[in-house]
């Protein structure tokens, strides 16, 4: 196991640029499943989620190369379809949550696809009712496995159809996609997710044959064809470390640049920390984010508490909640933070109250934070990153702490973030990364 010590109250300043968005890259490494042919994605990051997922589809029979460092050419041709009923298959899926977008393409291209209750974040109750619920409309039918946790998936044939999902879900929509896109006839998807993620596979899907209209809106129009070919796609910065940057630079920053972040990706986002009073420079595709003595958290007209509270797209995405609330720590003035899409991923604020933040946890969804307007640091503390995004909450806290902080089971926060101790130690950080 590994851990950072932060030596915190160190000023960073300088240029970083953000990595490959992972989420994105999760859903259209997924799609080279569907064809026997080439797919080149460049602008993947090295991250463990992503490499893991890659591991598993080299274990299915996938050839993986990298001509370079972040891009790979996945080819499908020869997949091992008995290992895919393997227990070997079913042990690597249930660690690894990116391992649900491979039932789409399976389902689509094979007829069948086995499937273990997938890992990931401890962040509460995460459904696959609406993946399930989508492929049923398609014509699969499902069952649980007695004795093994698993769930079989088979269709004779694919159909499509008119489907109302139960939820946005980004997964659920992208998996229904990528099932749809070689089903007979045309599928017609309502209340789909139509974050830049899906509208990036379905970009990738139509440049390798696929028939998707209504991109970037809720309504998408699949027109099932025969097969895919290979293609191309570059992976969009990752909107999710843009945001960790904002926050980071409010804090502890003295005047950075984040480089090249797809600003018309990042929907709300800016807006967001603008809320809480951070000044953000638009320069080009950068953003600048200079030094901050003090910065003021907005209230609502009728002069009412500032509320942040995540939604589907173009909402605020729910990933970066916990940064927001870290950054209010220090802020002039109170803000609710309500966490609506997911369970339990506000406990980690009683780490940041032991480190002296003045937050009230009103239940699992809603905290109120009263902000020190930096006349009062937080304390070092040691501390256990809990998921990905409040790992990385956890790290930019103790870099703005009174001391030197310890965060155990980083393996979370290496999960979604590249080489970031390095990174930020470019900037002018002390992180070091210790075995235990």
């Amino acid at each position: 196991m590994q851990s950072f010590i932060i030596e915190g109250g160190r000023k960073l300043s300088g240029t970083i640029q953000p990595q490959g968005a992972k989420n994105e890259a999760l859903e259209v490494i997924c799609a080279s499943l569907l064809t026997t042919e080439p797919v080149h994605i460049k602008n993947i990051p090295d991250i463990l989620d992503v490499n893991n997922l890659i591991l598993l589809l080299e274990s299915m029979g996938v050839s993986v190369k990298r001509p370079v460092p972040g891009e790979y050419i996945f080819q499908a041709d020869k997949l091992d379809l008995d290992y895919l009923q393997s227990d070997e298959f079913v042990r690597r899926c249930s660690s690894l949550r990116g391992s649900v977008l491979t039932i789409g393409p399976l389902l689509a291209r094979f007829h069948k696809a086995t499937i273990a209750k997938p890992g990931g974040d401890k962040i509460g109750r995460r459904r696959l009712d609406t993946h399930f619920l989508g492929f049923k409309s398609l014509g699969a039918k499902f069952e649980r496995v007695e004795g093994r946790d698993v769930f079989e998936l088979s269709a004779t044939r694919l159909k499509g159809c008119h489907m109302l999902l139960d939820e946005a879900s980004v997964t659920g929509t992208a998996n229904i996609i990528m099932a749809a896109v070689l089903a007979e006839g045309t599928t017609t998807i309502y209340n789909a997710a139509c974050e830049p993620y899906v509208q990036q596979l379905c970009h990738l899907l139509n440049s390798m044959g696929a028939q998707i209209s209504g991109i970037a809106s809720n309504l998408l129009t699949v027109v099932g064809v025969k097969e895919l070919h290979g293609a191309e796609h570059k992976v969009l910065p990752d909107m999710i470390e843009v945001g960790s940057f904002i926050g980071m630079a409010a804090m502890v920053g003295d005047g950075i640049r984040i480089k090249n972040v797809s600003l018309k990706n990042l929907g709300i986002i800016p807006d967001a920390f603008r809320r809480l009073g951070i000044r953000i420079k638009v320069e080009g595709d950068d953003l600048f984010i200079p030094h901050h003595s003090h910065y003021q958290i907005d209230s609502f007209i009728d002069g009412t508490i500032m509320t942040l509270a995540d939604a589907p797209w173009p909402g605020l995405t729910p990933d970066l909640l916990s940064v927001l609330l870290v950054v209010a720590t220090q802020a002039r003035g109170s803000v609710l933070i309500h966490q609506k899409m997911f369970e339990s991923r506000l406990f980690f604020v009683d780490k940041l109250i032991d480190m002296g933040a003045q937050i009230i946890l009103c239940d699992p969804h809603r905290a109120v934070v009263v902000g020190h307007d930096h006349k009062l640091r937080l304390r070092a503390g040691r501390m256990t990153s809990p998921d990905i995004r409040a790992g990385i909450a956890l790290l930019i806290a103790a870099l703005s702490a009174n001391g030197t902080s310890r965060i155990d089971n980083i393996a979370q926060i290496d999960r979604g973030y590249e080489d970031i101790e390095n990174r930020l130690n470019l900037l002018g950080a002390n992180i070091q990364r210790v075995e235990y």
